[in-house]
């Protein structure tokens, strides 16, 4: 894939290219194509090469957690010849990115052949917002007082668990000028969507997500960011319900593409 934005000064011009997959997960392909793109965009430019295999399917996560291991396997098992270079992948998804860090391992542990191929994808497994703070050094250059904003963060809970998706985001975002993160006093919960069971509670599930959002809402913050499209799709719908025009949610990917385009980064 490539692109033409301009470049940030953040790298040395001579610097080699990094090389990563994508894996898109099949919400954002499906859901919220913009996300994909906009981590694409943001990966590349800051320096890295981005290798999108279009084979790719779902992670398996939906059959996994609602008790259909096999079927999951089966999903897995179809991509796990996706990632010959030893790239790292990254995943803009922390609840698909743990998936395939610590559970496609399981699905294959008494096949020796195809564990190895599920061990490798494993080690190379990064979430997106991780890959950008810690591997490539996101640092952008002050914006103007009119480009300040305040947003609060949304975490899943299995991002937050298996991925420490909660530490990397706050430190994404304190890494972004001109942005003030607000804590919420329901940050630690889960916003109802929790893939099948918001289709099996939904009456639960949408009570969860207008505590959520009730809390969100009480910061008088512009926006709120979350790494899982999920959990967005859950917290947005629920929003235009309430027919609430104000407040929306945007995966990070986009929020750091934007805060790029206002540090003088964009094409």
């Amino acid at each position: 894939m490539s692109s033409q934005a301009v470049p940030l000064s953040i790298r040395a011009s001579d610097a080699p290219r990094r090389q990563v997959y994508l894996f898109a997960t099949c919400v954002i392909d499906l859901f919220a194509p913009q996300a994909g793109i906009d981590a694409v965009e943001v990966l590349e430019r800051l320096g890295v090469d981005v290798h999108f295999p279009e084979r790719q399917t779902c992670c398996g996560q939906p059959g996994y957690t609602t008790g259909f291991p096999e079927e999951a396997r089966k999903v897995a098992a179809a991509q796990l010849d996706l990632f010959p270079q030893p790239w790292p992948i990254v995943v803009p998804s922390g609840s698909c990115g743990g998936m395939l860090k610590h559970h496609w391992p399981k699905l294959f542990a008494n096949d020796a052949r195809l564990s190895a191929k599920a061990e490798s994808i494993a080690a190379r497994t990064v979430e997106f917002t991780d890959y950008v703070v810690n591997t490539l050094g996101l640092n952008l250059p002050p914006v103007a007082d009119d480009k300040k904003t305040t947003v609060a963060l949304h975490t899943s809970c299995s991002a937050r668990r298996e991925m420490g998706t909660l530490d990397i985001g706050r430190s994404a975002l304190a890494k972004l000028p001109g942005v003030e993160l607000v804590v919420h006093d329901h940050e630690s919960e889960c916003c109802g969507f929790g893939g099948t069971f918001s289709v099996k509670h939904p009456d639960i599930s949408a009570a969860m997500a207008s505590d959520k959002l009730e809390s969100i809402r009480r910061t008088r913050c512009d926006g709120f960011v979350s790494a899982d499209c999920g959990c967005l799709l859950n917290l947005n719908l629920t929003l235009e319900k309430q027919k609430q025009d104000k407040l929306r949610g945007e995966h990070i990917a986009t929020f750091i593409r934007t805060r790029m385009d206002c540090a003088g980064g964009g094409a």
